[in-house]
């Protein structure tokens, strides 16, 4: 697979299909990584991100901002999805100035400094449970805001509690499956032409929703590797009896892509 020349630089991934299945408007990010890599890319997202039915709970919790000590966000889509809210609410980053606030990951921080606002911690592992490690002890008797995807795991708000704060959790978008995705999945997996080489997984979301996209029909991942962002995916991948071939060292799109880099070129080795 490997195709190196004097005048290109190396590329890795020179004749691997990689399937890339985030939301819409994220994939192209994701996508451009490994294209720099030589991969060639079919774009079939897993997720859809919309608005929650209702935005009231939302909307109240940013009306009151000056009643909370931290603020917890989790993703780049809560961060554009409270955002817009803001905007429609007539609130701006002032209302952010005494506020200290917690971003998941440095995409995720990215997009909150992108609007004007400071980002006081990030945890060392992109995580749930080191987004906790971080924050027990500061905690303790202080009003948290956190806010995030309609269906997310509860390690956050539920330990967070324990060391003594009090949480609010507002739903800022939820993810769908969406179903014009079914057939062109199916079809992809079942022609030798489009049939990827790997599979990525940005978050147990994506998983669940690519299960459901297959199903009740089974189709084999044999010659498919499937490559997930880190141990929280993982763990929904083999949950779902899927196995985990390719896991990410540092919980990031770069690290995802690089994993699948040092993957293949294990495999490469091993069959040279």
């Amino acid at each position: 697979m490997n195709k190196k020349t004097k005048s290109s630089p190396p590329q890795p991934l020179c004749g691997v299909r990689v399937l890339v299945g985030r939301a819409r408007h994220q994939a192209s990010a994701l996508s451009r990584e490994f294209r720099k890599q030589g991969a060639s890319i079919l774009e079939i997202p897993f997720i859809e991100i919309r608005e929650p039915r209702s935005c009231r709970p939302l909307d109240s919790a940013l009306k009151n901002l000056v009643n909370y000590d931290w603020l917890i966000l989790t993703s780049v889509n809560g961060v554009e999805a409270m955002w817009n809210r803001l905007a429609k609410l007539g609130l701006t980053k002032k209302h952010f100035q005494h506020l200290r606030i917690a971003a998941i990951g440095p995409a995720t921080r990215k997009a909150v400094e992108q609007h004007g606002t400071k980002v006081d911690l990030v945890p060392r592992e992109y995580v749930a449970e080191s987004v906790v490690r971080s924050l027990r002890r500061r905690v303790n008797g202080k009003r948290v805001l956190l806010v995030r995807a309609k269906v997310a795991r509860d390690v956050i708000p539920r330990e967070l509690r324990n060391a003594g704060a009090h949480v609010d959790v507002v739903e800022a978008y939820e993810t769908v499956i969406p179903r014009a995705s079914r057939s062109r999945l199916r079809n992809a997996l079942k022609d030798a032409r489009t049939r990827p080489h790997v599979i990525t997984f940005t978050s147990s979301s994506t998983v669940r929703n690519f299960v459901a996209l297959l199903s009740p029909h089974h189709t084999t991942m044999q010659g498919i590797s499937l490559a997930s962002i880190g141990p929280i995916t993982s763990s929904t991948l083999r949950e779902l009896g899927l196995p985990v071939d390719i896991e990410a060292k540092r919980f990031t799109i770069p690290g995802l892509v690089a994993a699948i880099v040092r993957a293949l070129a294990v495999h490469e080795e091993s069959t040279s």
